[in-house]
This record gives C-alpha cells, sequence and structure tokens, in this order.
C-alpha cells in the first residue's frame, strides 16, 4: 500500500512539475491574452468605499470584454492596505460579491506597491497553465480617507520594519537615500531630474482617469516645496485611491471583442531582492528590476530594441530613473540623460508614463500595476485617445513594490 500510494504522490508531484516547466519556458502552455480592461477614476478623497471601486472596475472590464459575470472562473485582487486603513481583510470575496462574480476561486495577492503585479502575474499563470480558461485580475487601494500620518505609517510597513520603518524610516526618506547617493555617484543635479515629472504630468493633462491634471515647468519643478532632502513636491507620487481591472484569456471566441486588436501577455517575470536598502551591497542596483525584465523579454523571445512603450513604476523620480537603467535600456548613470533628451515623451524613443504614470494618473498602491495593464491595452488597441502613440505593437510593464524588493513585469504585444 505505501508503495502505491508513494508512485501516486510521484505521479501527482510529476504532473505539477510539467505545469511548471509548462509555465515557465518560452512560450509554453496556453497563450493569454487581455480581452478587456475596466477602471475607475483616480482620485483624492474618494467618496466610495473599497467594494464600489473594485466592484466598477471589474464590471466595466467584463463589460469592456463583452461577457457577463458568469464567465470568469477566479479573480485575484491587489491590495496593499485594506485592513490597516479600512479595518476589512478579504478582498477577493468581497470584491466579487461587488461585481456579481458568484461562487469563484478569490484571493488577494499582496506585494505592498507592486501587489497589482503580482495579481497579473497570478492570473496569468492560472490561464497559462490551464487550470482556468478565463479570470479576471483586478487592484483597489483606498489611502485617503484616514489621515495622512496614519497612512503614511501603513505604507512604511513594506520596507523592512525592524531596521526601517520601526526607526522612523518612510518611503521618502528611502528614495531620499538613493537620489542623494545617485547624485554623488554620477555628479548629478536635483534638476536633471525634472523631466521625469515633466513628462508624467504633461500626459496625465490629456488622461481622463489621471487624477492631477496640472502641468509644470523646469521652474516649478524646482521651486517645489522640500519634504525629504533631495526630493522634492514633484519627485513624489501623491497618495490616491483607484480601482483598476484586466479579463484574461485563452479562449480565441473573447480575444477581438468588437473587431478590435488582440492584446497578449508574450512575457511575464518576477524577482526579488534584500528587503532593506542598507543591506544591499549595490542599493543603486535593482536586481528584483533586472531580472523581471530579462525574464520577461527572454520569454517573449525579444531585446529591448522590441519594445514601444515602458511603463514602468515612476512612485519617485529616482524610481523611475533607476528603473529605465536597471531594465537595462539605458546604461546605469544615463537615465536623466535620457530622460532630458525627450526619449520619454509620447513621441519619444521610448515613451513611459503615457497616462500620467503613478506621479500625475495617481498611484493607488494596490492597484497601480493593474492600471498599467489596462492603459497598455488601450495603447494597444488604438484606444488612448490624445494619450496614443503612434505605431505602437509592444509595450513593457513594471510594477514596484518597495524600494525594489518585489518587483513584476509583463510584456504585451498587439496581434
Amino acid at each position: 500500500m505505501s508503495t502505491v500510494m508513494s508512485l501516486r504522490g510521484a505521479r501527482t508531484i510529476s504532473s505539477a512539475l510539467r505545469g511548471t516547466r509548462c509555465i515557465s519556458s518560452a512560450g509554453g502552455g496556453h497563450p493569454v491574452y487581455i480581452a478587456g480592461q475596466g477602471l475607475v477614476n483616480v482620485t483624492r478623497k474618494q467618496n466610495q468605499g473599497l467594494a464600489v471601486m473594485g466592484g466598477d472596475a471589474i464590471k466595466n472590464a467584463l463589460k469592456d470584454a463583452g461577457i457577463d459575470a458568469s464567465v470568469p472562473q477566479a479573480l485575484y485582487v491587489g491590495n496593499m492596505m485594506s485592513g490597516m486603513l479600512s479595518s476589512q481583510q478579504h478582498m477577493g470575496a468581497l470584491l466579487a460579491n461587488a461585481a456579481g462574480l458568484d461562487n469563484i476561486e478569490c484571493a488577494t495577492v499582496e506585494a505592498c506597491c507592486g501587489s497589482g503585479g503580482g495579481a497579473l502575474r497570478w492570473g496569468y499563470m492560472a490561464v497559462a497553465s490551464g487550470i482556468y480558461h478565463t479570470v479576471v485580475v483586478a487592484g483597489v487601494e483606498q489611502m485617503t480617507h484616514t489621515e495622512t500620518a496614519t497612512t503614511t505609517l501603513g505604507l512604511a510597513t513594506a520596507s523592512d520594519w525592524a531596521t526601517e520603518g520601526s526607526k522612523g524610516a518612510t518611503f521618502v526618506s528611502l528614495n531620499g537615500i538613493l537620489m542623494d547617493l545617485y547624485m554623488k555617484t554620477y555628479g548629478t543635479k536635483h534638476a536633471d531630474f525634472a523631466q521625469f515629472a515633466l513628462t508624467a504630468h504633461e500626459n496625465g493633462m490629456t488622461a481622463e482617469h489621471a487624477t492631477l491634471k496640472k502641468k509644470i515647468d523646469l521652474e516649478t519643478y524646482e521651486k517645489a516645496r522640500m519634504i525629504t532632502d533631495p526630493i522634492q513636491l514633484f519627485d513624489a507620487s501623491p497618495m490616491c485611491d483607484g480601482a483598476a481591472a484586466v479579463v484574461l484569456t485563452s479562449r480565441p471566441d473573447l480575444i477581438r471583442h468588437n473587431g478590435r486588436a488582440a492584446v497578449r501577455i508574450a512575457g511575464s517575470g518576477a524577482g526579488s531582492d534584500l528587503l532593506a536598502v542598507a543591506d544591499r551591497p549595490e542599493p543603486l542596483r535593482l536586481r528584483a528590476v533586472e531580472k523581471s525584465a530579462a525574464d520577461a523579454l527572454k520569454q517573449a523571445k525579444m531585446g529591448h530594441k522590441d519594445i514601444d512603450i515602458f511603463e514602468l513604476h515612476d512612485a519617485y523620480s529616482i524610481m523611475a530613473c533607476l528603473s529605465l537603467e536597471n531594465a537595462g535600456f539605458v546604461p546605469r548613470g544615463e537615465g536623466t540623460h535620457f530622460a532630458k533628451s525627450g526619449g520619454l515623451k509620447l513621441d519619444g524613443e521610448l515613451p513611459m508614463a503615457t497616462f500620467g504614470g503613478l506621479k500625475a494618473r495617481g498611484h493607488p498602491v494596490g492597484a497601480t500595476g493593474v492600471y498599467q495593464a489596462a492603459e497598455m491595452a488601450m495603447q494597444l488597441t488604438g484606444r488612448a485617445g490624445a494619450n496614443q502613440v503612434n505605431d505602437v505593437e509592444v509595450a513593457m510593464i513594471q510594477n514596484i513594490g518597495g524600494s525594489g524588493a518585489s518587483v513584476f513585469a509583463q510584456i504585451l504585444v498587439k496581434e
């Protein structure tokens, strides 16, 4: 009996491993498409709660995909702080109920600011493996209904609490350390980072769902108040509320609703790094950014020159710069030069923050990675309006948790 049980166990493990290899191999598994996307406007002082925001985003995504609530088989929700700020955990069930998704698998993914990207990765794996043919990925966050100090403390729990958060470190101060180190290492001035913010704010002006519709210039950027030296006001993304959702499917009959182009997730990657910034031998090297981008490119069988848009995680000017460099698009120390050249604009060599990014669209942390996916689906299907990038065929999105400790990258292609 024990021998039979062992063999059965071995067969079960072998089967599971075959599925794992199928997911991880380049081009393996079932093709995964974004069939529809939905979002709500990013705001500050949202007058609707988590269930309403999340439910609306999911309903919008289902409508965009041309399906009803009976089709999805699972729901994966990215969220960071609902338990801390709203005394409400169990986001999966809450949003499933709100959207009318009855009796399906649902769960919450937490990777702090990278939660949305983590949920997208889970949804991708569920469909690519063949476990499900259609799932919904949502992200939701409400941050502005509490005191700023309370939300700041909640955000700090994404640091190494024992050595950073409990000692008074915040994500502003941690990014300040990185920015100061970068400036000293490469002889960069604060003004050299301006184009990251200026580009985001310019694009946010014409993005309907963006929260900050405020165009800024170099003088405005430089004269803004200091938050934590050397980070000033326009170096940091705002606290916001919002929700976004996408429908992922492998069903051929769902991928071209209303005759539009199909959007396939051609590559997916993830990585992690030491949580505490001070523990990293090279703080300006974001290994998880490197790995997630490299793995996604490898799976998609593409190189950096194939990417038409890089929708990066510009929570801070320094993080945008480090993402650009560590993802391999420009050499280290040259991120600010590339930005100053206009390379990140909508008509530039590698557009970023095409709907305002985290800086101007806003950064409702657990939802950000899903906003990125929804926005790039809009770009690739030619539905970006005034924010449309011409002739876009391939987009990379990258969502960062913390100061680079959890990172998720996806490559989306138009078919």
